[in-house]
């Protein structure tokens, strides 16, 4: 059936599953699912483990996964970290998906996790295909404000190739900010994991093997969405 949604908004079930009485069993399946991580476990096991324990549903178990890390992931991503201050001026090389759709996550009131690296994360997928929603121009004119303000650039974003429609986004980009690049790429991580300008990123593979890295996706949400469903698992 094709994906007739306009809206980058919750899913159902998300407001008892993610709601105040939920969360704190969600934050203690990520600090277990840490634990676990800290000490040699697989993440498939150690999340089935966490999660028959708590009676998690499956998308439950999808948010602590992706909340949860090794003690030494979360020190050595934040020994990484810099601040926007820092990049006035500067390049910066932005994961195009991964940013937009937290972004639009935010906008749209769908659920957006506090990670313990302190990264915002979503529970939305493209799966192969990215539909615009009404929350897309929006989401990109906010990031254009944010980067504007605190001076960051040139910025280039990267896009996945294999999703479709990939290329009228990064269009669409150029069309927000001129100043922007936007190249589709067969995929965006291994170039953000190459040495160079500093990387706009919440996807935990590449964090553990890229350079400086931004918390662009939590700076934005913060700043400009007040409002924002936000779950911290951290």
């Amino acid at each position: 059936m094709p994906d007739s949604r306009t809206h980058r908004g919750p899913a159902p079930g998300d407001r008892e599953w993610f709601g105040v009485e939920a969360r704190p069993a969600l934050a203690s399946a990520a600090a277990d699912l840490s634990w676990l991580l800290s000490r040699g476990y697989a993440e498939p096991s150690a999340l089935k483990l966490v999660g028959d324990r708590r009676r998690l549903v499956e998308r439950q178990r999808a948010a602590v996964a992706r909340c949860a890390a090794a003690d030494a992931a979360v020190a050595d991503r934040r020994a990484r970290r810099v601040e926007p201050e820092a990049l006035r001026g500067r390049p910066v090389r932005i994961d195009g998906f991964n940013l937009i759709l937290t972004l639009e996550s935010a906008l749209g009131g769908a659920v957006v996790l506090g990670a313990r690296d302190g990264c915002y994360r979503d529970l939305a997928s493209v799966h192969g295909t990215y539909r615009r929603v009404e929350e897309t121009r929006p989401a990109l004119e906010m990031a254009a404000r944010a980067l504007g303000r605190w001076g960051i650039g040139p910025c280039a974003w990267l896009l996945d190739a294999p999703v479709s429609n990939s290329g009228r986004l990064a269009a669409m980009l150029r069309e927000v900010d001129p100043g922007w690049s936007a190249e589709v790429v067969p995929d965006p991580d291994p170039v953000l994991r190459l040495p160079g300008p500093a990387v706009a990123t919440a996807d935990s593979g590449v964090l553990d093997r890229c350079g400086p890295w931004l918390n662009l996706a939590r700076l934005i949400v913060d700043a400009e969405v007040p409002g924002a469903f936000v779950v911290d698992l951290g």
